[in-house]
């Protein structure tokens, strides 16, 4: 039989079933004791037990049937039903006209806490009406069992299918994620729903304040991933790497900036479909990556999706660069970051190098092995090198992201293009300017011209000075050998007086000094730049921070001081009497040659005279036409790259790199005769050292002039001894 009670307390009943409830009351009041005057469960499922039991509200119709099965087999089987039902005349039928609802929240006082992945209930503290906010909704109702079940929907193990049933998307990507694999292979450590949304991590709990839900959200991956040992031991990411986000462009601006569009592990690894970035599926995948940076970086993905390289990641193209392999990946610093590798001076070097180097990717691609070789040694990668924060890297010429081939008419290295690229530095250029190659070499097959030159340098150095230091070796042992004997008695040695002659006057000191600095200030600036990294330039580089930015201003005033005093020189010789009797007497005569000979031949040993040298021996005329020669070559060449540079359109690039080359040996040759042949002969040569001080005071003892000088001397002793006859004459004519 049922009992059926509708809203407006109209009850159809049997009698004996009225009868029964009668006689039960009357027990209940009379017979029992006072303290079990309540209503217990086996009365409640006197009634509710029915299956056909039902009521009207609102106009449906609901089912008051409780399972008794059920009850009994669940968490609450030792509660009595008025422990949750409350509020009601047990005895009315119907008990009451609008029932208490049952408040979980009385004996799981926690619960709301616990969820707070749900605020909605938070907020309807569990009375809410629909199934995600009502603590029914998702518990149940008489059929409610313990968590430790592993029959319970929320047991740890069927947890993910049971959030699923509202939250399929979320669901599907957590199974398929390594997290989710991890969690159905029974490992521990490995998170599920509730291990992560027992935290405030979404947009609601935040009420949209996306700063803090993003640390929120980055404090709970790193609680697993930073903080828990076993996961870090089972995981590939090091703490290090994990701690650079902190010092990334992205942590910075989240954290110190307040910047809620700044990229955190969600943005990048997301939430529920998180996969190794070796997975092809992994949005942190290297040929995924463009998408993922493109989320925030639109523009820059656009330009990247257009380049050679972004091309090739389309394609699926494992060896071609996406985003993190130039910028990083959890250490990614800003652009002018000196420590970021994509900034100004590291680009090249440090991202365009590993690749544009590597043999294996120019055998497999057919792309030029040496690009990075050759800008690093043109002018702008010794330049950048050096430390320069104006000159071109590869960037500056081939793009940043839109990177395309040279063929490409787009391209900025296109020939079409090459004007407005070069322009964008150099203004005015026109096509002359970029006429050439821009990554030279000096091989026979690329710059036939540039080849020719440095091979004939290259012989020239080795034979000129290879010539020289044997020339000064020999001159050094014999000298140093008379010397010896001297001193052991063996060899007279010849007394002299202690006149002094005149080597240079005041002039011709100034020439020599202007030029002694101005050449020794441009061998220092002029190889600054062509060796950045030496161990002499870092120390310049330590005690004047500022040396790279003013090198090339000292150069051109260096340069500029040679060429005056050579111009000035070149008067004196022509209009002043001493001038021209110094180039007269430095002017070679068939008489250097023999006594080259000559003392080739003492020097070995197969004469025992040596020459007599006269004012000026072939060692200072040879040094001073070879002076000459290099001023005249040095000054034509570093002009035109001047002019080249600053005055562009009036030579090629072509023309360009031929000067270069030809500055460059014409330098380490005019440098090292320097060194070999003019520093022996007024510093290290016996007869003389420690130093010949004639540029200094302008004068030579009359043992120097002896030793060096012979023929000079012997003449101006016989000039003197005519002078001092002719004055004996012309007292004696007076007397």
């Amino acid at each position: 039989m049922a009992l059926r009670c509708s809203s407006n307390e109209k009850l159809r009943c049997f009698p004996n079933i009225l009868k029964y409830l009668q006689t039960l009351l009357v027990i209940g009041l009379v017979i029992l004791p006072t303290n079990i005057y309540a209503q217990s469960n086996d009365d409640c499922f006197m009634c509710h037990s029915d299956n056909t039991l039902t009521m009207e509200k609102n106009g449906k119709e609901i089912s008051l049937f409780v399972k008794e099965d059920v009850y009994k087999s669940s968490a609450h089987s030792k509660l009595s039903c008025v422990s949750c039902h409350k509020g009601f005349d047990a005895e009315a039928i119907p008990h009451a006209e609008n029932i208490k609802e049952i408040n979980c929240v009385s004996c799981h006082q926690n619960a709301l806490i616990k969820h707070s992945f749900h605020p909605q209930i938070l907020k309807s503290k569990g009375f809410g009406k629909s199934n995600d906010t009502s603590c029914k909704g998702c518990h149940g109702i008489h059929d409610v069992v313990s968590t430790k079940n592993p029959k319970n929907k929320w047991n740890k193990t069927n947890l993910v299918v049971s959030c699923g049933n509202c939250h399929k998307d979320a669901s599907d990507h957590y199974i398929n994620s390594n997290h989710g694999i991890a969690y159905k292979s029974g490992d521990k450590g490995a998170p599920n729903c509730i291990t992560c949304h027992k935290s405030p991590i979404t947009d609601k709990a935040f009420a949209n304040n996306r700063v803090e839900k993003k640390i929120a959200q980055e404090k709970l991956c790193l609680s697993c991933h930073l903080d828990n040992e076993d996961v870090r031991k089972r995981s590939t990411p090091s703490a290090g790497f994990i701690h650079a986000y902190d010092k990334s462009v992205h942590g910075f601006a989240l954290h110190n900036k307040n910047n809620g569009d700044a990229a955190s592990c969600v943005d990048c690894h997301e939430s529920h479909s998180i996969l190794i970035g070796t997975d092809s599926r992994s949005s942190v995948y290297r040929l995924n990556i463009p998408v993922t940076c493109g989320k925030c970086h639109s523009d820059v993905q656009k330009e990247f999706s257009e380049s050679i390289h972004g091309q090739l990641v389309a394609k699926g193209n494992g060896d071609s660069p996406s985003c993190t392999n130039c910028h990083g990946e959890h250490n990614i610093l800003r652009t002018d970051d000196p420590n970021s590798p994509v900034a100004f001076q590291n680009v090249s070097r440090q991202i365009c190098s590993p690749c544009h180097e590597s043999m294996k990717l120019s055998e497999k691609y057919g792309i030029a092995a040496n690009r990075y070789k050759t800008f690093s040694e043109s002018y702008h990668g010794l330049a950048l090198s050096g430390g320069s924060a104006t000159v071109a890297n590869c960037g500056s010429c081939h793009g940043v992201h839109n990177i395309k081939p040279s063929s490409d008419p787009t391209s900025m290295v296109h020939k079409d293009n090459l004007v407005k690229t070069c322009g964008s530095c150099h203004p005015g250029a026109n096509e002359t300017f970029t006429q050439g190659s821009i990554h030279v070499t000096l091989e026979k097959e690329d710059e036939p011209i540039l080849y020719w030159i440095s091979t004939t340098y290259i012989f020239l150095l080795f034979s000129i000075l290879g010539g020289m230091l044997i020339h000064n070796l020999l001159d050094l042992i014999k000298k140093s050998k008379i010397r010896k004997l001297k001193q052991l008695g063996q060899i007279r040695e010849e007394k002299h007086g202690h006149s002094l002659y005149l080597r240079m006057t005041v002039g011709e000191r100034i020439q020599h000094a202007t030029m002694a600095i101005s050449f020794m200030i441009l061998v220092l600036t002029g190889f600054m730049l062509r060796y950045p990294d030496s161990w002499w330039v870092s120390h310049i580089r330590d005690i004047w921070t500022d040396a790279v930015e003013y090198r090339s201003l000292i150069h051109r005033i260096a340069a500029i001081a040679m060429i005056v005093v050579s111009l000035y020189h070149i008067y004196y010789i022509a209009f002043t009497q001493r001038g021209r009797e110094l180039v007269k007497d430095l002017f070679p005569k068939l008489k250097d040659l023999t006594d080259a000979i000559g003392v080739a031949k003492f020097n070995l040993g197969f004469s025992k005279v040596k020459p007599k040298l006269d004012r000026f021996s072939y060692v200072e005329k040879a040094e001073y036409w070879a002076l000459v020669w290099g001023t005249i070559v040095m000054t034509f060449t570093g002009l035109l790259m001047w002019i080249y540079i600053d005055y562009i359109g009036v030579f090629s690039k072509l023309d360009w790199d031929i000067a270069r080359t030809i500055h460059y040996y014409e330098a380490w040759l005019a440098f090292l005769a320097i060194v070999i042949w003019h520093f022996y002969f007024v510093i290290f040569n016996p007869d003389i050292y420690p130093m010949s001080l004639a540029w200094f005071k302008g004068t030579v003892t009359e043992e120097e002039m002896a030793e060096e000088h012979p023929l000079e001397l012997e003449r101006i002793k016989k000039k003197q001894a005519e002078e001092r006859r002719k004055s004996e004459e012309d007292l004696d004519d007076e007397v």
